[in-house]
């Protein structure tokens, strides 16, 4: 039996908890239960795994220590971006065109999905899809840039190479020396959009118990035996982990395959007219730097401005000014601007800069990792666990399904994260 200390992470008030509808009712687990699935985790990863489980018939019980959308699904910048890391080319040179076409083609349809969900189950949470645009600030970044769009255009993906003239005109500011728009992608309201997935989950019959962290999970016999903080049990057939940048012990070695890196975002007040010119095509947008900033404006007008952060957990206003010194830079016209949110979330880095999908036991499955773009990735990857767990084969998965692998020296973590951070904002200013 594996045993864990509960980590106490409190939720920052953030935007999308401000303005999210009211979260569904998910109380703690009150008795021991019995259930085909047990899916660890409420976020984007297992409410999808829930969800696509319950379309097909089988018995599933949610379980989080907090509440549905608490981590970073409830967190993040809200872009879901159907791409990885890599390019397409570069993934037919890692595993060859027969294994990676169908994965290219599944992250491309990865925002299909999410929008899908959205319109199919009436989530209301803001949605948009205007489209993501990718700048730089060199000319020889903005020419890699639009050798990615054409890898993509190849593939039938509508997408515009941008020049400076233009991504000035679709953002707002001349800082930038071009881009490429990715037509496929959009942002959501993302508390909003997880606590949908639930509502979702729910009217198909899916338990889910917030308050109720899993604390202990053994084999017996034929099935699994998670036990709660409170002492009730749940017997399942199949058990899955979806809980990527807040992953702890549950299962020897899993959190030492990610880095938890913070990612901090801050949120001004509406802007009102003085805003009309900034993103008025409502695209979402980033940089691409390798420390990367991501910007887009919510429903209500407010610019929101996110990046990476220190390792800690923010503990006040002055860990969030590399953001609003950005947003300075970026949009002088707008002056002096009062900010209404800063919070943070955990995002998950694997090592190689892919999701992870892992079947390490009979009966046991567990997805993470998705490098900054939960929303999409984690939605498809669940939905492909939930395959899986269905009786679908590894070969037929688009995502390798591989084994748990620790970073070596993960406990040092903190010093890869700040060297780093270091190391590329140096980089980055070569560059510049």
């Amino acid at each position: 039996m594996n045993t864990r200390s509960i980590a106490s992470h409190p939720a920052a008030p953030s935007l999308w908890a401000a303005t999210a509808p009211a979260a569904p009712d998910t109380p703690a687990l009150g008795a021991s239960v019995s259930t085909d699935v047990l899916v660890v985790g409420a976020g984007y990863t297992g409410l999808s795994t829930a969800l696509h489980l319950a379309e097909s018939g089988a018995r599933v019980c949610v379980l989080d220590a907090h509440a549905p959308g608490w981590g970073a699904s409830g967190r993040n910048g809200g872009q879901v971006n159907p791409t990885l890391k890599y390019d397409p080319d570069d993934l037919v040179r890692i595993y060859g065109a027969e294994r990676a076409e169908p994965l290219i083609d599944t992250v491309s349809r990865s925002a299909d999905l999410v929008y899908g969900l959205i319109a199919r189950h009436a989530i209301d949470c803001a949605p948009v899809r205007a489209g993501w645009l990718q700048v730089g600030y060199t000319q020889h970044a903005v020419d890699g840039m639009h050798a990615r769009a054409r890898q993509w255009e190849r593939r039938g993906v509508r997408v515009e190479m941008l020049d400076r003239a233009a991504v000035a005109a679709r953002i707002g500011t001349p800082a930038f020396a071009g881009g490429w728009l990715d037509g496929r992608a959009g942002g959501v309201q993302p508390l909003a959009y997880a606590r949908g997935l639930a509502r979702a989950a729910q009217g198909l019959g899916v338990q889910v118990h917030g308050g109720s962290p899993v604390v202990a999970l053994e084999r017996q016999g034929m099935h699994w035996i998670a036990t709660t903080a409170q002492g009730h049990r749940v017997q399942a057939q199949q058990v899955v982990l979806g809980t990527n940048g807040y992953t702890d012990g549950l299962w020897p070695g899993l959190a030492r395959t990610v880095l938890a890196a913070n990612s901090f975002i801050v949120a001004t007040r509406p802007l009102g007219p003085a805003g009309d010119g900034i993103l008025p095509g409502g695209e979402t947008g980033s940089t691409s730097q390798r420390l990367l900033l991501y910007f887009r404006k919510d429903a209500q007008g407010r610019l929101l401005m996110g990046g990476r952060g220190h390792f800690a957990d923010p503990q006040g206003p002055q860990d969030f000014s590399h953001l609003e010194r950005a947003v300075a830079l970026m949009f002088p016209q707008l002056g002096p601007l009062q900010y209404e949110y800063r919070w943070a979330g955990r995002i998950a880095v694997t090592r190689d800069f892919m999701p992870h999908l892992h079947r390490p036991a009979p009966g046991i499955t567990m997805a993470l990792g998705y490098n900054g773009r939960g929303i999409a990735m984690a939605t498809s990857l669940g939905r492909h666990a939930a395959a899986l767990v269905a009786g679908s084969s590894a070969a037929a998965c688009p995502f390798p399904v591989t084994p748990v692998q620790p970073i070596p020296l993960h406990g040092l973590q903190r010093f890869y994260i700040a060297a780093g951070v270091a190391w590329y904002s140096l980089l980055d200013r070569l560059g510049a």
